[in-house]
């Protein structure tokens, strides 16, 4: 029996995490969730399972679902992140293909100061 579409996400969103997490070195990981009217970032600690940062498009002036909103909550979260003394980060792009709103939030954040 083949997969759902939805199921092959989530296994690739899975097997993502997983090798993020051999990968990290105890780095933080900067996790993104694209919806279709908005895209969410946060900064995890997997040691301790705690969120360090976060930042999305329904927060302030960057609402919005385009490339620009994206790119203001990558700037956002680098900041917060950076406030809170986190400068190296591993990238999870959820199982989202590294184009569009995902790499537009991914530059602003590399540009903003962040590692990865």
């Amino acid at each position: 029996m083949s997969l759902s579409a939805r199921d092959t996400n989530q296994r690739r969103a899975q097997r993502t995490r997983t090798r993020l997490k051999k990968l990290a070195n105890g780095r933080p990981r900067l996790s993104v969730f694209r919806s279709s009217k908005n895209i969410y970032a946060q900064i995890i600690d997997d040691a301790q399972g705690v969120t360090l940062a976060a930042a999305s498009s329904l927060e302030g002036e960057q609402k919005g679902s385009d490339k620009d909103a994206a790119a203001k909550v990558g700037a956002l979260v680098a900041q917060r992140a950076i406030e809170k003394g986190v400068k190296d980060v591993v990238f999870d792009r959820g199982g989202y293909i590294y184009h569009g709103r995902v790499k537009a939030l991914a530059d602003a954040a590399r540009e903003a100061g962040l590692n990865f």
